[in-house]
């Protein structure tokens, strides 16, 4: 399974990797899904993102989608669309655990997000840190670098897990434009997050 989900040359392989990377979903339009008995400290956030891959070779892939998440700030489920709004993943976690499930019902399984998109893409992905950047602060762990703020002390950019962040539009819940890149040898991904005004 692990050689059929990696990015080849194949578009498909490369459109499912973003949609395990923003391993965000409902339509963009629509209204996440709360997530039953969630806390005060319930959150959701849904827009667009749009992911291209540069290799080295000169060849570039995109595709792009919608996203949902909601968190109760200890579950979340993140779900992505293509651009016609079908739903093609599911990402659901919670400390200790994490499921993806894929549009045809195909469930995978690991301790955490991030290992569980490395497993079946072969590189990671900061699904982890999305529930702390899309909230505009910095993740518990790895430690961040280069940390920067704008004139309203809000998070404006950083280095974390291998990540370069620059966060920006700011509405009373965090960012409404998250832009993620992260170097590979032999590629270079580009991750750009649009939220909807809340």
């Amino acid at each position: 399974m692990r050689a059929v989900l990696r990015m080849r040359d194949a578009a498909a392989p490369l459109r499912w990797a973003l949609m395990a990377v923003l391993a965000a979903t409902l339509a963009a339009c629509a209204t996440p899904k709360p997530i039953e008995g969630a806390s005060a400290d319930a959150f959701s956030r849904i827009g667009r993102f749009a992911l291209t891959v540069n290799e080295e070779s000169g060849r570039q892939d995109a595709v792009q989608g919608g996203f949902s998440w909601s968190d109760d700030g200890r579950r979340y489920v993140l779900d992505l669309t293509n651009p016609l709004g079908s739903t093609q993943a599911r990402v659901e976690g919670q400390p200790g655990a994490a499921t993806l499930t894929k549009s045809d019902g195909t469930r995978l399984f690991a301790d955490n997000p991030d290992a569980l998109a490395e497993d079946a893409l072969g590189s990671s992905v900061p699904v982890s840190g999305l529930r702390d950047w899309l909230r505009g602060k910095l993740a518990a762990t790895p430690e961040a670098s280069g940390v920067s703020r704008d004139e309203t002390g809000h998070l404006a950019a950083f280095e974390q897990g291998g990540w370069r962040a620059r966060l920006s539009r700011y509405d009373t819940l965090g960012p409404q434009l998250l832009v993620l890149e992260r170097q590979e040898p032999g590629r270079r991904i580009l991750l750009r997050l649009v939220v909807n005004p809340s």
